[in-house]
């Protein structure tokens, strides 16, 4: 895989300490680049940590994750998703677990993890922790992964019945995290439907991604204070570049007792890319009916032309003018919404005496306007 200089998803991302005095110890990246350079498969992946053991140097961990993790996915094998994904997680892991028992001040730390990896349109993501990622479609906030703490396990067992238990005291023991000595079990379930079974959640993998898709990943900070429903309206109410800045300006006036980091990707907009395509194709198409007509007339030029002469010394010379714009493909230009003026035609006998007229004047070739 190639790293790529354009970015293939618009991308917004903000990160904030809180407003407790804390240091910031989330991290994020994310990455944009090739699959196959001569395919052009693009490829985004972004990964969220937010570490955890406070003093135990948290932002270590989560550095150390997010950082790996990201190197692991570059080098492996995007054919194999899922198995690439896994091998980054347990890498990770070992990264942070080793680092924290090779120094007595970081003994302990450890961090989060939520990665979103998009490959040619096609979703996987991996959990660990209560980080998340969600996605945004038309009208919809739907979370994608499920939080790996206490007080979700109680809630799946049946033990609590209210979901916003943020003042109980194991609201935020985490189940699952990098760092630990024996390696964690990633999650793969990609929740979409309601009432889906794991083994569904995990069929979702590689979900096709439709133009305007919003990802959003976002540690605690954010989802501790504000809903899915406010979340969702900030987003669509505020250009992309906007939101994250704005989500974490609300968690802050509720209080900002955690460090807040949001990354939001949108999916490109596929349906203009077809529709410039189609519009070439009918161009092209255009021109050599064009193209066509022109030598037809051409043709009956000539003929009348030389009955017309007899026995006139001399040979007509006709020599057509084409103009074409021809994009960088070769194809014709799509900029143009109109084909550029139809190609002029003059003809004139060897001795200077018989003068072909100008074509009659035509109709440009109509434009079309193609709905996504």
């Amino acid at each position: 895989m190639i790293r790529s200089e354009t970015q293939h998803f618009d991308t917004a991302s903000a990160s904030h300490a809180g407003m407790r005095g804390k240091q910031n110890e989330d991290r994020y990246l994310v990455s944009h680049f090739w699959i196959d350079l001569k395919k052009r498969k693009p490829s985004v992946l972004a990964v969220l940590c937010d570490g955890i053991g406070g003093h135990r140097a948290g932002e270590v961990a989560a550095e150390i994750g997010a950082r790996t993790v990201t190197q692991c996915v570059l080098e492996g094998d995007p054919q194999r998703p899922i198995h690439t994904l896994e091998s980054a997680i347990h890498r990770a892991n070992q990264a942070v677990y080793h680092a924290s028992t090779s120094d007595r001040g970081r003994l302990g730390m450890g961090t989060t993890c939520a990665c979103a990896w998009v490959i040619d349109g096609r979703l996987y993501t991996v959990n660990l922790g209560d980080s998340r990622v969600y996605l945004l479609r038309d009208s919809h906030i739907i979370q994608l992964t499920t939080d790996h703490t206490w007080i979700q396990e109680a809630l799946d067992a049946g033990l609590l019945s209210d979901p916003s238990q943020n003042g109980h005291p194991n609201a935020h023991v985490i189940r699952r995290y990098l760092g630990s000595e024996n390696p964690p079990e990633p999650d793969f379930r990609l929740w979409y439907f309601e009432g889906e079974s794991d083994a569904e959640a995990l069929a979702n993998q590689g979900l096709r991604l439709t133009p305007g898709d919003i990802l959003l990943l976002c540690s605690d900070g954010l989802t501790d204070l504000l809903s899915d429903e406010e979340i969702q309206e900030v987003i669509q109410r505020l250009p992309l570049e906007q939101a994250p800045d704005r989500l974490i300006s609300l968690a802050n006036t509720r209080g900002g007792h955690d460090n807040t980091t949001v990354v939001l990707l949108r999916a490109p907009e596929e349906g203009r890319k077809r529709i410039l395509k189609t519009k070439t194709q009918r161009y092209a198409v255009g021109c050599l009916a064009i193209l066509a007509v022109i030598s037809a007339l051409v043709a009956g030029a000539v003929f009348g032309i030389r009955r017309g002469l007899g026995t006139r010394t001399g040979t007509p010379s006709i020599q057509p003018s084409v103009t074409l714009t021809l994009g960088v493909d070769g194809q014709p230009s799509p900029d143009a919404r109109t084909p550029s003026p139809f190609p002029s035609l003059s003809a004139t006998a060897g001795d200077g005496n018989a003068t072909l007229p100008p074509p009659a004047t035509r109709t440009p070739w109509p434009t079309h306007t193609v709905q996504p």
